[in-house]
């Protein structure tokens, strides 16, 4: 076998492997976005996603670069749910139609990324290779909508912080700027407008989607910025360890909460998060609760919205709330002219 790592130039493109139709079995990938559950689902279908890239690398003798939406599954980053991109079935990269692989007896679908040469590509095994992950998120630009590519951003900011061989001693802060400067350097690809509109809302320190979709929320609806996972100073568990809130206004104390199925049917889950909002409320804080039926639609985004900004007012924050969302391309024009 091959062993050598794909550089992002393959051999000439050939189709390998059986003859016979192969029709690839369908895989699900599971969406329950609440924080505790989507790690463990996260890395289970990294597992399953291994095993099935690995597979199609042993196949045809040589490793292969995997990108799109499977670099996200190699690499533990949900899959935004507004993505059009099937994640479902294996995507290989290389730097030019000429130099594509395809493989037959497990299908692969094959991607030009011409910006390849500047990745820093990932090792998974002797096997696999992802691509990186900015460039993954580049890649995938162009079959999201703008609120999927900044809820993407946020997910690949948190993946690269967690893994120290990506994260290179860099904070989430210096990571979101490393991104930012990736992105304006590579050169013209379909959607990188996309890409430079969805860096002015993206955050760091962003634990799970729906902590991005509330966010993205408050924005639309004229609310100040937010802080994501925000630590209270001053305020601990019983155990001495730091709590902190999924979004935060802390000069008013106001914070969101997003609550997942998990919440509710965990029972340490649930003590835990009764501990740490009596502990808010007695320091004077505001917690807001939020489930995913106030993200359900645009009714319903409104009222969560509307909610947190009385509550902002109430305490003196200045806020330019409006009772429709304001699309987020307006709002960064507005910015842009402030």
């Amino acid at each position: 076998m091959n062993s050598t790592p794909p550089s992002g130039v393959f051999e000439d493109e050939r189709i390998l492997g059986h003859e016979a139709e192969y029709r690839q079995p369908r895989h699900t990938i599971i969406t329950d976005t609440s924080s505790a559950t989507m790690h463990e689902n996260l890395a289970q279908q990294k597992r399953d996603t291994i095993k099935r890239c690995t597979d199609a690398a042993q196949q045809i003798k040589q490793p292969l670069l995997f990108g799109m939406t499977t670099s996200l599954l190699l690499q533990s980053v949900p899959v935004p749910s507004g993505c059009a991109m099937d994640a479902t079935v294996l995507h290989t990269v290389s730097s030019s139609h000429r130099k594509r692989l395809r493989t037959v007896s497990l299908p692969t679908v094959p991607h030009v990324w011409k910006p390849l040469h500047m990745a820093r590509n990932v090792r998974i095994n002797k096997y696999v290779y992802a691509l990186d992950l900015v460039h993954t998120w580049a890649q995938l630009a162009s079959h999201c909508s703008l609120e999927s590519l900044i809820i993407l951003a946020d997910a690949i900011i948190t993946a690269i912080a967690r893994q120290p061989n990506l994260a290179h001693g860099r904070n989430p802060e210096g990571i979101q700027r490393d991104m930012a400067a990736c992105i304006r350097n590579m050169p013209k690809f379909n959607a990188k407008s996309s890409c430079l509109l969805a860096l002015k809302f993206t955050a760091p320190y962003v634990d799970s989607p729906k902590e991005s979709e509330i966010r993205i929320t408050t924005t639309k609806y004229g609310l100040p910025q937010s802080v994501t996972n925000y630590v209270v100073p001053g305020i601990t568990f019983k155990n001495g360890s730091p709590i902190t809130v999924d979004l935060a206004w802390p000069e008013f104390r106001v914070a969101i909460e997003y609550d997942g199925d998990q919440h509710r049917t965990d029972k340490a889950q649930w003590r835990r998060d009764q501990e740490k909002r009596e502990k808010l409320r007695h320091h004077d804080w505001v917690v807001i609760i939020a489930t995913a039926s106030n993200l359900a639609d645009e009714p319903s985004r409104a009222e969560l919205a509307y909610h947190a900004a009385r509550q902002l007012t109430l305490r003196g924050a200045s806020t330019n709330f409006t009772v429709t969302e304001t699309p987020l391309a307006q709002i960064a024009q507005r910015k842009q002219k402030q």
